[in-house]
């Protein structure tokens, strides 16, 4: 027998108990007269204390950090007490000590405040994962997996697992190759997400499906996006935007309660129009008020004309890096303007009364606030404009940031044109319902159209996103030729599903949660690495097992 109890259960309660532990040594403190051993396990932190082997030096001498070692002891009251730690208020009194494992001196201190880049901690990941911060997160991963799967059973969802070795299609992301061993030239591809086969489960007659489903797509690395990621993947039949909204924000209430304890309001749902022109972004942070004005009506400029109001925060310091992120962004036409105090203003250049009032109204200003106004072409300003008020929130700590602000952004363009390969791009994906009120517009005008989709935002980061489906095969060929799918790609890629509509296929919809990123927001954090147990480094490296290698 190894143990009796784990590191993280003992408490006054069992003084008086003989145990036995294992477990690694994390710290090992010689006060002269007596020696205390800090015993690690996966669920806490337990004191040794070894004043039966003071006389035993050869025996403490052979002792160092991350030993795996056994004891038995007795439990007993510690004299003093660490009220930090849960069992800190008592100690193992050894009788026995026994090394299970030698180890060599870690690369790295395995503490939450460590001294360890984070290259050197992805090449022994194992060792990072010993430390609290790392641990825990990979607990919160398993707690949700658990609650994830306990909603949807309940909903009456069936998990289904679908195929990871699949075509290739050349829309989308760059896809990870597989060689077909038994003909020379044909290759698998990684599956991007399920996407066609859990239509093809509602044509199927399924209803309800989900998976917690490993996807890949070969993309720039970031903080928030690895090669290989985790979705939630669901699908319903027979529903409409409003059915989804309402069972997914259900969803999204059912683990916040769970795993923090929190309690909601409905989500607000913002049109991708009003998404962009209050906040510059299809996924604002709301945490945060600070919105974007359009101030044309007080101008006779033939340019377009927004703004921001800043709370107050006049510095010259500010006010020169402000000009300074604009100028990076070769945004010219840049005006600042101090509210003063009622009625008097102060700005970069000499502008009428009457109009810097107006603005200071429209903008919902305040006394002491900073008005900043760019004038230039649309786009260009509510972009720039949205990205200034993401990192004049950070600058300013406007952001509260152990709360949740969630919101549904709906009714996303169909279409974006690319002037390189004189197509359309969809914003979703091919596969997303055009509005039936749009549907004039399908053949001629197809950049007026507006989609079936809708996006779950939390704090910023786009959490989910999904459509109603096209389940027309006419539709879907349309659609297709607006994206400059040749009739070949149609039938190559896509044939399969454009002939399973023409056998009864449901209305159907659905939606994909990125697990990876609502687990980080859920933890109040941007990486996502440090809640896969072995995620990619930032250059989709795996410093660990030196992957990916030469093929010998």
């Amino acid at each position: 027998m190894y143990r009796t109890n784990n590191c993280g259960v003992l408490r006054l309660k069992d003084v008086g108990k003989n145990v036995i532990m294992s477990g690694w040594i994390k710290k090992i403190r010689n006060l002269g007269s007596i020696i205390f051993i800090d015993l690690r396990d996966l669920y806490g932190i337990t004191q040794l204390n070894l004043i039966n082997y003071f006389n035993n030096k050869k025996k403490i001498n052979n002792l160092g950090r991350e030993f795996v070692i056994k004891v038995e002891g007795q439990v007993i009251e510690r004299f003093s007490k660490n009220f930090k730690n849960p069992t800190g208020e008592i100690e193992i009194l050894v009788k026995k000590l026994k090394i299970l494992n030698n180890s060599l001196v870690p690369p790295f201190k395995i503490e939450n405040n460590t001294d360890g880049n984070e290259d050197i901690r992805m090449k022994y990941r194992y060792l990072d994962i010993r430390r609290d911060i790392i641990k825990n997160n990979i607990i919160l991963r398993n707690n949700i997996y658990i609650e994830i799967r306990n909603f949807f059973l309940k909903e009456n969802f069936l998990e289904i697992e679908t195929p990871i070795l699949i075509n290739p299609t050349t829309d989308g992301a760059r896809n990870f190759y597989v060689p077909y061993r038994k003909k020379k030239g044909f290759f698998y591809s990684l599956s991007q997400s399920p996407q066609l086969f859990k239509q093809l489960l509602m044509i199927g007659g399924i209803d309800k499906y989900f998976q917690i489903v490993k996807c890949f797509r070969d993309e720039d690395f970031r903080s928030d996006r690895q090669p290989e990621f985790t979705q939630i993947d669901c699908e319903m039949s027979f529903v409409d935007e409003n059915d989804i909204l309402n069972i997914f924000e259900k969803f999204i209430h059912f683990l916040l309660k769970k795993i923090k304890g929190i309690n909601l309001n409905k989500f607000p749902i913002l049109t991708y129009e009003e998404a962009i022109n209050k906040y510059g972004s299809d996924k604002p942070d709301i945490r945060f008020d600070m919105k974007l004005f359009e101030l044309n009506d007080f101008s006779n400029k033939q340019e377009y004309i927004m703004g921001i109001s800043l709370p107050v925060c006049f510095n010259y310091k500010i006010i020169e890096e402000i000009l300074f992120f604009f100028k990076k962004k070769k945004i010219k036409q840049l005006i600042w303007i101090k509210y003063l105090k009622k009625e008097k203003f102060k700005s970069s250049i000499e502008i009428n009364i009457n109009l810097m009032k107006n603005w200071a109204k429209s903008l919902n200003s305040k006394c002491g606030d900073l008005l900043i106004i760019l004038l230039g072409e649309k786009n260009i300003i509510v972009k720039n404009l949205g990205l200034f008020r993401i990192k004049m929130s950070k600058r300013l700590n406007l952001i509260k940031n152990k709360i949740f602000s969630p919101l549904w952004i709906i009714n996303f363009p169909y279409f974006k044109w690319n002037k390189k390969k004189s197509c359309y791009n969809s914003l979703h994906h091919p596969f997303t319902s055009p509005e039936i009120i749009d549907l004039k517009f399908l053949k001629e005008n197809p950049e007026k159209i507006k989609s079936k989709s809708y996006d779950l935002v939390i704090n910023g980061k786009e959490i989910g996103g999904g459509s109603i489906r096209i389940n027309n095969s006419k539709i879907q060929k349309i659609i297709f030729n607006h994206l400059g799918f040749s009739k070949k790609k149609i039938e190559k890629e896509f044939g399969f599903l454009i002939k399973s509509f023409k056998y009864g296929a449901p209305p159907h919809g659905g939606i994909a949660f990125g697990l990876d990123r609502l687990i980080s927001v859920f933890a109040y954090k941007e990486n996502i690495r440090d809640f896969i147990a072995f995620p990619k480094g930032q250059d989709g490296k795996d410093l660990m097992i030196e992957s990916p290698s030469k093929r010998e």
